[in-house]
Order: structure tokens, then sequence, then C-alpha cells
């Protein structure tokens, strides 16, 4: 596939904005203050997350995005053991649940776009009011949903991405709609059939989801069906947890995967 010959799609993206911030080094011992281990920490990186992690895998599918999110600071901090790679702890920064809440006017000039993607994380940023009115706007457009919510009744008519634990906690679901339960390793389910993935070495399942959401949405702009942009998504979000950190699919990546 070579997205430079492909036709350039637009995508409206709204959603939750954090930074992943990784910090890797050794732990060798323990604290003589309590008993948890001490990080001598020798590098640190950060990256964009949550919907801005599913705007960069947009972008390096081809898709042009125009992107909506909380000004706020959210930072995960995760502590690493680059050794093995092994995840000591996460500790978060930043006021969840205080966030400025999305303004429907700033998109009151929107149209004609090919897509609406919602990355809902929950933080506050999307009201349930809000996120109806959106979806009454966009009614007429393919919409995809990757949201925390339990209570998804105002997602009428969109294509919610969801993983197992997250459905299986649903309390009350839209009137129409479509859902893809991811299954881990299991692949994922879509009106009740199993799309497996390939089996592959797991290193970090961070940002996996974003990474589904970004193929899903790509997949089927490219192909207009489903079960296609299902198998895409699956290949893309397996490839992704084989890397370490919140990983933005590159070109070459892509060559290789589809």
């Amino acid at each position: 596939m070579d997205t430079q010959q492909q036709k350039s799609w637009r995508v409206l993206l709204v959603g939750d904005h954090c930074e992943d911030v990784y910090h890797y080094g050794v732990c060798d011992r323990l604290s003589p203050e309590a008993p948890v281990p001490i990080l001598r920490q020798e590098e640190t990186t950060s990256k964009p997350g949550m919907s801005s992690n599913v705007k960069k895998n947009l972008q390096s599918l081809g898709v042009k995005v125009t992107h909506y999110h909380n000004n706020e600071t959210i930072k995960k901090h995760r502590l690493i053991d680059s050794r093995y790679n092994q995840h000591l702890m996460r500790f978060d920064e930043g006021e969840v649940g205080l966030l400025a809440e999305f303004n429907l006017d700033k998109i009151s000039n929107i149209k004609n776009v090919d897509a609406v993607v919602i990355s809902d994380y929950n933080k506050g940023f999307l009201r349930s009011d809000t996120i109806s009115q959106l979806c009454e706007k966009f009614k007429d457009t393919p919409m995809f949903v990757d949201t925390k919510k339990t209570d998804l009744s105002m997602f009428v008519g969109c294509t919610i991405k969801i993983n197992e634990k997250e459905f299986s906690a649903i309390k009350r679901m839209p009137p129409e709609g479509d859902y893809i339960v991811t299954l881990g390793e299991g692949g994922a389910l879509y009106k009740d059939v199993i799309y497996p993935t390939e089996k592959t070495e797991v290193f970090d399942v961070c940002g996996a989801g974003d990474v589904f959401l970004a193929a899903l949405v790509y997949g089927y702009l490219k192909h207009g069906a489903m079960p296609k942009a299902v198998e895409i998504a699956n290949k893309c979000a397996s490839f992704s947890v084989s890397k370490m950190g919140t990983y933005v699919l590159t070109k070459e990546d892509l060559k290789s995967i589809l």
C-alpha cells in the first residue's frame, strides 16, 4: 500500500488528550525507607496519547485530521526497567474531571468530512449531551467511537469499538449502532463473527486500542466494508503491541502489515 497514491480522506476527531511519559532505567535495589524498588532513571521519552495517538496513526495512514481536544495537562508517567521492559508502576498528573467541556460551536462550520471519530476516555471533556448533539449533527456521516463510559445511549448510529471488559460493564446501550469488541489475543468480535489475530510477542499494550481505532477508520474509508476494516485493524493493533511504548505506525510498517 502506498499512502501517497491513495485518496485523501478528511476526518473530524474529538476526544481527550494526554502525554504518555516513559521513564526508563535500571532497578537493582530496594529503598531503605520502604520495601519498594528504586529506579535509576537513564532516559525519559514523551509521546502524545489518547485521542492524540489516534490522530498520529490516522495521519500515518494518509488521513487528514481536524482534531479538537482538551488543553489542560494530563500526563501518564510509566516507570520501566529497561533491562527486561518491565513496567514497574504508573502515576498520573492532571486534574481529571475538571477539564473544560468541549464547545460544539467550534465545529459549527465543519462539513463534508468522510468520517467522525470520538475518542472518549471519560475524563470530562465530552459530556453526554454534547455527544448526543454531535451524533445528531453528523448522523449522515460514518461515526466511530471508542469510549470508557458505561452509559452508551447517546452514541446513536455509531460504530462503537470497545474492549471485552468494558463491554461487560455497559449499563445502557444506544437504540441503534454496531459494536466491535476487541478480545486481546483472541482478535475481535463483530456481528457474532470472531476475527482472529496473528499471535505475536506482547511487549506493551498501551495505545493498542488507539491504533485499532485509527486503522478501523482507515480500513472502512478505503474498502467501504466493516469486515475488511476489522481485519486491517486487527493486524495493525497486533503489530503495535510488539513495540514498547505508545506506538505510531510508519509507512514501512504498513507495507509489511497490509
